[in-house]
């Protein structure tokens, strides 16, 4: 027998797998997971209904084209059917995104630290990453511009970023999208779109109409507490989204997801409510840390950022952990908390309010 390997990819060498946030362990009988941006809440009554119905069919496969579900996004947000694509969370659809618009030699443009998938599933497209530094922990739109070369195929801008929260605004925003090029795609990955309460923050929905190169990515893993169902969303043009839609694995969104996508969008309003809570919780954490000596970014999104720098590791381990609070840490450079229950994000508080190294 030969002891040669088979032969894989050399990209799968070149950075680590994703690492999904970490569950906590309990300390006291408590464990609060602040680590991964989901909703602290679990789906509403008609949701888990859904769910069951749908669990009762799963011998069969799934609408491969999701038709019931594209049509459910396509009337809530007010565009054609034709202008929807899915796929199994915004992570997946935006993989889906960049296998349609790579090829060799193409690059695709993105400020960072931004949402930390970017880059993997770039190299695993074929394409090159060009990073833009942020500016104030937010996107430097101008910086961004002045990177684009005829090589540049896509460009994503994250509003709300995603560690640090903050935004791009409407103005500086359409400037930017002017300086591109027709033929440059820019994807505006919405995540977090549904806890952004700034006015001058743009819905990308009224950007897209008139520009045939730009396209919202959207998720019903955050806001909408589907993140174990895995259904994420992309409205484009047409050529945009049937790109996106020949890249789909088969079957990806499974037929229980695309039940309780739709019984949340018809819950939509009880859902939203929900929101709300995290907000308020949201704007009550901020303030907490910043009265305490903390500097956190004004946020947009599901949680707070502190840039601990070389702290980072001792805040997470030797503080958050020991307290069975998970948050998620970005090397030396800072930790993301997600925004919980009250109860949870009071202990995050406390753990905040005593450790020694304030940034």
């Amino acid at each position: 027998m030969s002891d040669q390997s088979p032969r894989f990819r050399p990209v799968l060498d070149t950075f680590p797998p994703y690492k999904p946030g970490k569950v906590p362990v309990a300390v006291s009988g408590e464990a609060y997971k602040l680590s991964a941006n989901e909703s602290p809440y679990g789906p509403l009554p008609s949701v888990l209904k859904a769910i069951g119905e749908a669990g009762a069919d799963v011998n069969r496969y799934p609408d491969n084209g999701a038709g019931a579900l594209t049509e459910a996004i396509a009337e809530r947000f007010g565009v054609p059917v034709d202008h929807v694509a899915v796929g199994p969370g915004s992570v997946g659809v935006l993989k889906q995104v960049m296998e349609a618009v790579s090829a060799p030699g193409s690059e695709i443009v993105y400020a960072w630290r931004s949402f930390e998938a970017y880059p993997g599933l770039a190299d695993l497209a074929g394409a090159t990453s060009v990073t833009v530094p942020l500016l104030d922990e937010t996107h430097d739109l101008a910086a961004l511009a002045a990177a684009i070369t005829p090589r540049t195929r896509l460009i994503l801008v994250c509003n709300p970023n995603n560690p640090t929260g903050t935004v791009v605004r409407e103005r500086e925003l359409i400037e930017f999208l002017d300086r591109v090029p027709s033929d440059c795609l820019v994807v505006l990955d919405e995540a977090y779109h549904e806890y952004v309460r700034d006015p001058d923050v743009p819905d990308g929905l009224n950007l897209y109409r008139d520009r045939r190169n730009v396209a919202v990515l959207r998720t019903f893993s955050k806001a909408y507490g589907l993140a174990g169902l895995r259904v994420g969303f992309l409205i484009g043009h047409p050529p945009v989204a049937e790109a996106v839609r020949k890249t789909m694995l088969t079957f990806s969104v499974n037929s229980v997801a695309q039940a309780a996508a739709i019984a949340s969008l018809q819950a939509e309003d009880e859902l939203l409510q929900r929101v709300e809570t995290v907000v308020a919780e949201r704007i009550r954490v901020a303030a907490a840390l910043r009265k305490d000596g903390w500097t956190v970014p004004e946020t947009e999104a599901n949680f707070v950022w502190l840039r601990l720098g070389e702290h980072t590791p001792q805040f997470v381990r030797a503080w958050c952990d020991a307290a069975g609070i998970s948050v998620r840490p970005y090397g030396v450079e800072g930790a993301r908390i997600s925004l919980g229950t009250r109860v949870a994000n009071d202990a995050l508080l406390a753990v905040a309010n005593a450790f020694p190294h304030r940034t």
